[in-house]
């Protein structure tokens, strides 16, 4: 892919890309599910792309049910705005969508933000498994303003744990509100991690109960500077930090609480499909626009939560 592919100046091309990718067999019906008696509609009058159901009697087209419904913005923009996002090793600010698609600032806003929630994946499903070795640490960003300031700084910020599966190079992180005890990490990990799999954390003490659960479970003592014992280490889970919080400070510079967990999906999914792992732009960004259905997300939601 290019900018100047044609999928980024056609809305028309743009569309019949989108229905390759959520399509590949032919319409389907997002209301009832249909894939046979659906017919498009021609004309002049009728929108582009407009599909009928003879089954449910009702109208759609590929952005129905999915981020992009009830959008004014052209759909060559849309897909232009997910391959500017998927390709940006660490983001690109609104600022920049605003000013390379032509939009207000507002409009490029919201539009990543719908962009995030596609990154999001559906059913991941657990991490590791037998033999697999887990990496799983904990950083701090930004400001929870539902802890009183303290003078240590991380005791106010918001705590995010990520995990990273060594043998897949897949990431998955949290933004986590609850109390930092044995309690909460244990439902963290049992829900995204295998049992089955060799957990490597750092010496922090909630880690120490719930690492019993697993086949095994390793730790550096970073307050002793040990970094690394063979291939005991965090080294892999603090590299994805790196990228995340150059990213934030860099390109976004500022974020809000209540949207930090899409901004930490946006970078897990990049780290997710990195080129390392032999996805380039291209399929990243085709990755992405599969993910755009079946979540629908609205200005006043997110409009609602900023306020």
């Amino acid at each position: 892919m290019k900018l100047t592919d044609p999928i980024f100046t056609d809305a028309e091309k743009a569309r019949e890309h989108l229905e390759s990718l959520n399509w590949p067999r032919g319409p389907v019906c997002p209301h009832c599910r249909e894939t046979e008696r659906v017919h498009r509609l021609q004309g002049k009058s009728q929108r582009p792309g407009l599909i009928q159901c003879n089954a449910c009697g009702k109208n759609f087209t590929v952005t129905v049910g999915t981020v992009f419904e009830r959008s004014k913005v052209p759909l060559n923009k849309w897909l232009l705005a997910t391959y500017l996002m998927s390709a940006s090793k660490k983001g690109m600010s609104a600022k920049q969508i605003e000013r390379m698609l032509g939009v207000t600032y507002k409009t490029a806003w919201f539009m990543c933000h719908r962009i995030r929630e596609a990154m999001k994946p559906n059913d991941p499903g657990p991490m590791g498994g037998p033999g697999v070795t887990v990496e799983v640490d904990e950083t701090y960003y930004g400001r929870d303003k539902s802890k009183p300031k303290s003078r240590t700084p991380i005791q106010h910020m918001n705590r995010i744990i990520s995990l990273v599966d060594r043998a897949t190079g897949r990431s998955t992180s949290v933004v986590f509100t609850e109390s930092f005890g044995p309690r909460h990490v244990a439902a963290l990990l049992f829900t995204h991690i295998d049992r089955q799999s060799r957990l490597v954390t750092d010496e922090a003490k909630p880690y120490i109960a719930p690492g019993r659960a697993f086949a095994a479970h390793e730790t550096v003592n970073h307050r002793m500077k040990e970094y690394a014992r063979g291939d005991v280490t965090t080294n892999t889970v603090e590299g994805y930090f790196g990228i995340f919080k150059r990213g934030m400070r860099g390109i976004y510079q500022h974020c809000g609480q209540q949207h930090l967990h899409r901004y930490v999906a946006e970078f897990d999914f990049r780290y997710s499909n990195r080129s390392a792992l032999g996805i380039e732009d291209a399929e990243r960004t085709d990755l992405a626009l599969r993910g755009i259905v079946g979540k629908r997300l609205t200005y006043r939601r997110i409009d609602r939560l900023a306020a």
